[in-house]
C-alpha cells in the first residue's frame, strides 16, 4: 500500500485536468497471453496509480468476455469501440475495424481530448503527430526483422510496413528488454535518446505455491509422470523444442522425463512428434494444449528444471514465472533470455542438444542457491516498478520532464 501511495503521488505531477491518455486495446480483449497479458496487466496497474487521470481503452471490438473481465472496472479505466453500423456489417466490417485502429481511430482521440497514445504492441495509428496527439509506443520485439524466416513472406512485408509507419508517429519508444532495443537501432534510425528500456512486467501468481490437493488433481488429470523437465511455448520453429527432446536421447537425460505445454503446430506435427516417435520417446515426451492458467502454477511447481530453448525471445516471461516457481532455469542464448533469467540461469547454444543436457544435470544439482539468487533477480519486474517507469515516460511527453 506504501508503494501504491508514493505511485499515486508521482502520477499527480500529470495534470489531471487535461490529461487523458489512450491506449490500443485490441489485444487486451484478444489476447489471453503475451502481448494481452502485457496490456491488461499494465493498464490495471496505471488505473489504481493515476486515479484522477483517465485512461481510455481503444478496441475494435468487444473480443473475448473473459478477457475484458480481467480488466478492472476503476471508474477512470473504461472501454471505446468504434460508432457506427458499417463496423458491423457483415463482410466489410473486419475490413473497417481494421482502417479504424490504423487511421480511423485518430478522430475519436481527438474527440474525446486524449492527449497521449500508448501503442502496447508495436503500433501506432497514422495521423497522431498531424493532430497533435503524443504517441508512445511499446516494442516488445523485431523477430520479424530478425528473424523473417520463421514467417511467410507476407506477413513480414505487412508487420515491416507497420513497423516503419509507426516509428514516424512515435515521440518516444519503450523497448522491453535491451535485446529489443538493440533491434530497433540496428533496424531504423530513430534516435537512441527517444529510447527507454522499461522491462515488461510479470505477475507474482506463480509465487504462491499450490496446495498438495491441487497438484495432485493436476498429476492425475494429465497423467504426469513423478519426476520432469519442463518446457512452456507454442511448439513452434522459432521456440526450439526439438532441441529439449533431442536432449533426452543423450545418457545424462536418459531416465528423465519431459513435458511440453503448449499449442500444437505444424511445426510440431511435421518435425517435433515424428521424432518422438522415430527415437522411441513416447512414454518420456508428454505434451499438452489447452492448460487453464489456474493449472499452470501446479505444473510448474512439481517440475525439476524448466528449460527454454527458444532461438528468439523478445522477453521471456516463462523463464520468470518458473524462478517463481522455485524453478532452475537452462535456456538458449542469442537473445533476451540472459537479461529475464539473470546470471544464476544457465544459458547454452540453441544448436547443442548435449550442452542442454549438461546444463539440465548441473541447473538440478545447484538448484537450492540458484534459485534463491535468481529470486533476487527478478524483482526487478515486478509490476509496482514497471508502473513507475511508464508514468516518468508518460511525464516526459506530457509535461516535459
Amino acid at each position: 500500500m506504501a508503494f501504491i501511495s508514493f505511485l499515486r503521488n508521482f502520477a499527480n505531477s500529470i495534470n489531471k485536468n487535461d490529461s487523458i491518455i489512450g491506449f490500443d486495446a485490441k489485444r487486451i480483449v484478444r489476447n489471453g497471453t503475451g502481448l494481452g497479458s502485457y496490456g491488461r496487466t499494465l493498464v490495471n496497474s496505471l488505473a489504481l496509480a493515476m486515479p484522477d487521470t483517465s485512461l481510455l481503452l481503444y478496441a475494435p471490438d468487444e473480443g473475448n468476455v473473459d478477457l475484458r473481465k480481467q480488466v478492472s472496472t476503476l471508474p477512470n479505466l473504461r472501454f471505446v469501440y468504434p460508432n457506427g453500423k458499417v463496423y458491423h456489417l457483415p463482410v466489410i466490417s473486419r475490413l473497417m475495424r481494421d482502417w479504424w485502429r490504423t487511421k480511423g481511430v485518430v478522430d475519436d482521440l481527438k474527440r474525446d481530448g486524449v492527449r497521449l497514445f500508448h501503442g502496447l504492441s508495436g503500433e501506432l495509428p497514422k495521423g497522431l503527430r498531424k493532430n497533435g496527439i503524443q504517441g508512445m509506443m511499446t516494442v516488445h520485439d523485431l523477430i520479424f526483422l530478425r528473424h523473417p524466416e520463421f514467417y511467410n513472406p507476407i506477413d513480414v512485408f505487412l508487420y515491416k510496413r507497420k513497423f516503419y509507419a509507426s516509428l514516424a508517429e512515435a515521440d518516444r519508444i519503450m523497448a522491453i528488454s535491451e535485446c529489443t532495443k538493440r533491434d530497433i537501432l540496428a533496424y531504423s534510425n530513430y534516435p537512441q535518446d527517444r529510447i527507454s528500456v522499461i522491462y515488461q512486467s510479470c505477475g507474482t501468481r506463480f509465487k504462491t505455491v499450490a496446495c498438495q490437493q491441487k497438484k495432485d488433481e493436476v498429476r492425475n488429470h494429465y497423467l504426469l509422470p513423478d519426476h520432469y523437465i519442463l518446457s512452456v511455448g507454442t511448439i513452434e520453429e522459432r521456440k526450439n523444442a526439438l532441441l529439449v527432446v533431442k536432449a533426452l536421447t543423450c545418457d545424462a537425460l536418459r531416465n528423465e522425463n519431459l513435458v511440453l505445454v503448449g499449442r500444437q503446430t505444424d511445426y510440431a506435427r511435421r518435425v517435433v512428434i515424428p521424432f518422438i516417435h522415430k527415437m522411441n520417446l513416447e512414454k518420456r515426451v508428454h505434451i499438452l494444449q489447452g492448460v487453464p492458467n489456474d493449472d499452470l502454477p501446479a505444473i510448474y511447481q512439481m517440475a525439476t528444471c524448466f528449460v527454454y530453448p527458444s532461438r528468439y525471445e523478445g522477453f521471456g516471461i516463462p523463464v520468470i514465472e518458473a524462478v517463481q516457481s522455485g524453478l532452475p532455469v537452462v535456456a538458449a542464448t542469442g537473445s533476451c533470455l540472459e537479461e529475464a533469467g539473470g546470471p544464476d540461469g544457465i544459458y547454452v547454444d540453441p544448436d547443442d542438444h548435449e550442452a542442454l543436457a549438461a546444463a539440465v544435470i548441473k541447473a538440478v544439482e545447484e538448484a537450492v542457491p540458484r534459485v534463491e539468487r535468481s529470486m533476487e533477480y527478478i524483482r526487478r519486474f515486478e509490476q509496482a516498478e514497471t508502473s513507475k517507469c511508464v508514468i516518468e515516460e508518460y511525464n516526459r511527453l506530457l509535461v516535459g520532464r
